[in-house]
């Protein structure tokens, strides 16, 4: 009788899967047992057109084989980033489980009705700070921001809260996707997959 993939140390070879979405499944159900809270945060890496990087981090709201979904104000620096050059890479680390994966690859719209959905699901507070926060912007004085808040919640008052126009989600599509699994003297074991015209490829590489 197999024993289960509780621990990936003990199936090392049993956790090298061809489908890098399914391993990540099995990741995922790990990070979201160990840490229920903050399982879902992610370093994202964006750069400028002439290659300036910059990270922040951010929360994944959904994943399967089409790519990983994040939302952000369009007009903040990470949304004008990826709108002149729309390829980034994501990194979560699992400190008490000793993993990470990185993804890389080019970043692209999700649907209109998937922006609504998601954007209908989050608190009132959230939709009118959407609206309120000029994000990434000059901000004069914390009380500029209550006003605006104000100014929001008051307007859109007995009512549903619309999704604003520079709002929205954005998918990236990986090319490649690395795990990383802590180990002993620093032997780390990594598995780098990559996608090209026949699907997806597998490695192992030096830690």
């Amino acid at each position: 009788m197999t024993a289960p993939l509780d621990n990936p140390r003990d199936h090392l070879e049993t956790e090298e899967l061809s489908d890098p979405y399914a391993r990540f499944a099995r990741v995922w159900e790990r990070a979201r047992a160990a840490d229920p809270a903050f399982h879902d945060a992610m370093c994202l890496a964006t750069a400028t057109p002439d290659g300036i990087p910059s990270a922040r981090m951010v929360l994944l709201k959904g994943w399967d084989p089409r790519g990983f979904v994040f939302f952000t104000n369009l007009e903040s620096r990470k949304g004008r980033q990826l709108e002149e050059n729309p390829h980034a890479a994501l990194c979560f680390h699992w400190s008490s489980l000793e993993e990470q994966v990185r993804v890389e690859g080019r970043v692209e719209p999700v649907t209109s009705e998937e922006a609504d959905a998601y954007f209908a699901s989050r608190p009132r507070g959230s939709q009118v700070g959407a609206w309120a926060s000029e994000q990434s912007r000059p901000l004069p004085s914390r009380s500029a921001l209550e006003e605006r808040i104000a100014q929001f919640d008051q307007q859109f008052a007995g009512a549903p809260v619309p999704r604003p126009p520079h709002w929205s989600g954005r998918r990236l599509v990986p090319t490649r996707i690395e795990f990383w699994l802590g180990m002993p003297s620093r032997l780390h074991h990594r598995t780098i997959y990559r996608r090209d015209t026949g699907g997806w490829q597998a490695e192992r590489q030096y830690p």
